[in-house]
């Protein structure tokens, strides 16, 4: 059973549940980055950098309500990958509103993180 105590909760259970189920389309991520702040975070399972940046991402996510985020697998997923120009990992992307407006490749610590999020 899951207990969720918020819209926001649900809308965050419901873009982890499309991107596990590797069917996210095009469509499908797009409206996922509609919301007024979106970090989504571009990496792969066997990536050393992505696995000791994603606690901290998880920390950042349950700090700021407010912020969507979003965890694509570059190699489940690699149109978007190609579509956001993917070339290292992990990167981490901000969007407003779909579009991006900001981006950073590689290892940040928390406040890094949170600097993007500004």
């Amino acid at each position: 059973m899951i207990h969720l105590e918020n819209e926001k909760e649900f809308n965050n259970l419901f873009a982890l549940i499309i991107i596990m189920k590797q069917m996210l389309s095009r469509e499908e991520f797009n409206n996922l980055i509609e919301d007024e702040k979106v970090l989504v975070d571009f990496y792969a399972t066997w990536c050393g950098p992505c696995q000791l940046i994603s606690p901290i991402i998880e920390e950042v996510a349950k700090e700021h309500e407010n912020i969507k985020v979003i965890k694509i697998d570059v190699d489940k997923f690699p149109e978007l990958s190609r579509k956001y120009g993917i070339m290292s990992i992990p990167t981490l992307m901000v969007f407003s509103r779909g579009k991006e407006v900001k981006k950073h490749i590689g290892y940040l610590e928390k406040e890094g993180i949170e600097g993007l999020l500004k």
